[in-house]
């Protein structure tokens, strides 16, 4: 959902869900600084201001600090890191989070998660067991370390960060009942189910 989308959000007046919300997080100790969640932009700061103040209760709003793009600094991991995350030219040292080439906190723990648990093995002296592919965390192992997409061409393209996705699973040969009762290949929703249980048998099997 994007930063406006009033999911599970009702008017508490009328009991309706509103067009659009806009979130608001303090910024400082005293209360005095709040953050408009989400508000990326390449907006001038003149037509930032005009827009912004068009929000029912920021029409007379200050603004400290207008938005702007995030840079996203990361690595080319497919070329410079190895499938333990650890720098090929450098081996002694190991990447985790942000820079290996992953969207999200939820992605950066995960991948955190992984390099610790690759670390600590290491240091005991025991096999560094990758999650399998078919999991989220090794689909997005597998991005991370090999993650050069195709074009239409089949040419290779840029290595670019990624959210976790179905998309980032290998393929899945699954069969489910259509309403005739004859078995037809899983897509979309059931797909995806499919995926997702694959997902947690071998997951559960690696821990």
């Amino acid at each position: 959902f994007g930063p406006m989308k009033p999911v599970g959000l009702t008017d508490p007046r009328d009991g309706r869900s509103p067009h659009a919300v806009v979130q608001l997080r303090q910024d400082n100790a005293l209360g005095t600084l709040w953050n408009m969640v989400g508000f990326q932009t390449k907006l001038k700061y003149g037509e930032q201001a005009r827009i912004f103040r068009m929000i029912p209760g920021l029409e007379n709003a200050e603004f400290a600090r207008l938005g702007g793009l995030h840079r996203n600094t990361f690595l080319n991991s497919p070329k410079v890191l190895d499938g333990a995350l650890r720098l090929k030219a450098q081996p002694r040292l190991r990447f985790a989070g942000q820079i290996t080439g992953v969207e999200g906190y939820v992605e950066s723990a995960a991948i955190g998660l992984i390099a610790g648990r690759f670390a600590a093995a290491e240091r005991l002296g025991e096999p560094q067991s990758p999650p399998p592919p078919t999991t989220a965390l090794g689909a997005l192992l597998a991005h991370i370390i090999g993650g050069h997409l195709s074009a239409d061409d089949g040419s290779s393209r840029s290595f670019q960060p990624m959210n976790v996705n179905f998309g980032l699973f290998p393929p899945i040969i699954a069969q489910t009942p259509n309403a005739k009762g004859k078995l037809r290949a899983a897509k979309g929703f059931d797909r995806k189910r499919a995926l997702s249980a694959r997902a947690l048998a071998d997951v559960t099997a690696w821990v």
